[in-house]
């Protein structure tokens, strides 16, 4: 009983800290799923515990013949290559994905910015501890790296706290 106390007064603290730093995640309007498919370098991301130590990552999404949306992330870690699967599937809200890379737990993928050409996009969770900037290339100019990391810090997040995933 103690235990079980315990570690909801741990979820609830956790739950509190996580909304301290309010967040804006706000997804884009004209969101097009089927353009949005294909592959996507991560350029940089906040730290979370299913991608330290990865770098040169890869995100690749293909969409099923059911409308739901197959996930493969790559990357290097410890010079090994390392590769997991994911699922997806569209909301209700346009730029709004619920994927899973576990069982049956899905998080939101919010969809918050995106180049009018479809070469870079912001993606962020529910939370201020996922951020994404991903782009069709290895690399963004500093000018457009800047923009999106603007706009990521205006919505709320700690830019200051990125990993660069290429090497």
């Amino acid at each position: 009983m103690l235990l079980a106390l315990a570690m909801l007064i741990f979820a609830l603290t956790a739950y509190a800290e996580d909304r301290k730093q309010e967040i804006n995640t706000a997804t884009v309007p004209n969101f097009d799923l089927k353009a949005f498919m294909g592959r996507w370098y991560e350029i940089a991301r906040l730290d979370n515990r299913f991608e330290r130590g990865m770098t040169n990552v890869i995100a690749d999404y293909t969409l099923q013949p059911d409308g739901k949306i197959r996930i493969v992330n790559s990357g290097m870690r410890d010079g090994k290559y390392h590769e997991t699967i994911g699922r997806g599937k569209v909301t209700r809200q346009t730029g709004r994905l619920r994927v899973s890379f576990f069982m049956f737990f899905y998080s939101d993928y919010n969809v918050m910015a995106m180049a009018q050409n479809g070469e870079w996009v912001l993606v962020g969770g529910n939370s201020p501890k996922y951020l994404w900037i991903l782009a069709r290339k290895k690399n963004l100019s500093e000018e457009t790296l800047n923009h999106i990391i603007g706009l990521a810090r205006d919505r709320g997040y700690d830019t200051d706290a990125l990993i660069f995933s290429h090497e």
